[in-house]
């Protein structure tokens, strides 16, 4: 959650979708008690225990508040959770050996809490779990029998939670469960797919990723039950919104702040930037790329295209880590040309937001994309996005009026986008108008919100 740890695009839903969901319910969020998390908290009231269960550690559950006063649950373990390093890994980057433990015991404790049995005020109506680190709440749900409705949203499908057969039996899992139509995926114990069975309703972060995922492109070997839980009017696409925050008319981040129209506000940016990063002073387009550096975001793309980028007057700046080699490929082509591409391992939102702010396209070449923000805070920056024909992007960018659309994830279809982004920068009035209709554009949570909140409704209220 971003108000304290952050890792994908997950924690910026994680914090603004509960925010926008309070005018209709009492929305409280339970997260691992990191050590990251726990240690921003002046004041954690403990309000129940969970006991030992299976191979799983006894654990406390402790309740606290964001300082606009959302109710925090964090569950207190820490021989699971106060470690070095991110959420999911150690600091190589490599995933702890017991995150089956470490995330079961998570689905679990949710399961007690929602059931009324850890805090003795309060019980869910509905569980709303993300990702396969939460999948199994709707399984434990259901093997308790505890009738309780739950939602799992499949932010992204490619990583599924998978461990062998024997932590059936180290998380408590039932015995019958692992067959086809169970947590069983090619003889592996799949968490994601536990969700995908027992939640009463399945989403995903945009509708065009809802449709792909029934097919076998996209479906990551589980398109046949996407599809029967499609077909039976179980899955939906909700496309994630963007925080208000994401203004360049007010982002204190920036090096000066602008709208549309105060292009000279947005040159000062790119001029920060070009300093910052120690680019040469140019006259030509910068391309920004703020990513994961994974092979989904199409990063070899990028380094295919680098070369025609600057042999054509433009500038790079990435910021972003991932793939050890896709870090290593980016730095190596930096110190190739230090002019004209920069590189940034890591992330820093303030740094982030500059790059949006300075930058002229940014690139995002996709293989898959389930929603994509980039795209969003892109636009709103005078950005204006390449991306790839699929997900989240196809619905987000309008082609030729507020970024680029290409259709397959090659490196021909991308330099046709690149191509046409160049024209655009040439042609003056056509890039004024781009960008003022881009940085119109609105990705407000409050639609997204009305769409799960009505969602809600309908599967308490049935």
């Amino acid at each position: 959650m971003d108000d304290f740890v952050r890792v994908g695009g997950l924690a910026a839903v994680s914090a603004a979708l509960p925010r926008a969901l309070r005018p209709w319910s009492d929305v409280r969020i339970l997260l691992p008690g990191y050590r990251d998390v726990v240690e921003q908290f002046t004041h954690i009231q403990i309000v129940g225990q969970c006991a030992p269960f299976a191979q799983m550690p006894a654990c406390t559950l402790g309740r606290s508040s964001t300082k606009d006063g959302l109710p925090i649950y964090l569950l207190l373990c820490p021989e699971l959770y106060d470690r070095p390093g991110n959420p999911y890994g150690d600091e190589q980057g490599r995933d702890w050996p017991d995150n089956d433990i470490r995330f079961g015991r998570l689905a679990s404790a949710a399961a007690e809490l929602a059931m009324g049995k850890l805090d003795k005020n309060w019980a869910a109506d509905l569980v709303h779990a993300n990702d396969w680190q939460a999948a199994l709440v709707p399984a434990y749900l259901a093997w308790r029998s505890a009738g309780i409705p739950t939602i799992l949203t499949i932010h992204n499908l490619a990583y599924q939670g998978l461990f062998p057969k024997e932590s059936l039996r180290r998380i408590g899992a039932p015995d019958n469960v692992f067959h086809i139509d169970g947590l069983e995926f090619y003889d592996k114990l799949s968490f994601l797919k536990g969700g995908l069975v027992y939640a009463s309703h399945l989403t995903t972060v945009s509708a065009t990723y809802a449709k792909e995922i029934t097919s076998a492109e996209f479906g990551c070997g589980l398109e046949g039950l996407l599809r029967i839980r499609s077909e039976a009017a179980q899955l939906t696409g909700i496309l994630n919104g963007i925080d208000e925050s994401w203004d360049p008319r007010f982002c204190a981040q920036l090096a000066q702040p602008f709208g549309a129209g105060d292009w000279e506000g947005k040159q000062a940016n790119a001029d920060y930037v070009r300093k910052q990063f120690g680019l040469a002073v140019s006259r030509g387009p910068m391309f920004g790329l703020v990513a994961r550096l994974v092979h989904q975001k199409g990063i070899d793309l990028v380094l295919s295209a680098a070369d025609e980028i600057v042999e054509a007057g433009g500038q790079i700046v990435v910021t972003g880590s991932g793939e050890m080699q896709f870090e290593q490929a980016l730095v190596d082509a930096h110190r190739r040309r230090p002019d004209a591409i920069a590189v940034a391992i890591g992330f820093n939102d303030a740094q982030a937001r500059r790059i949006f702010a300075g930058s002229d396209f940014t690139l995002m070449p996709s293989r898959f994309e389930p929603c994509g923000l980039s795209q969003m805070y892109a636009q709103r920056f005078g950005s204006l996005p390449i991306g790839r024909q699929t997900g989240g992007l196809a619905e987000t960018i309008t082609d030729g009026e507020t970024g680029f659309l290409f259709e397959q994830p090659s490196a021909e279809s991308f330099l046709g986008g690149i191509r046409r982004a160049f024209a655009a920068f040439t042609a003056k009035d056509r890039l004024d108008s781009m960008r003022r209709s881009a940085m119109a554009r609105s990705f407000s949570w409050s639609l997204s919100a009305a769409c799960y909140s009505a969602l809600y409704r309908k599967l308490v209220l049935p």
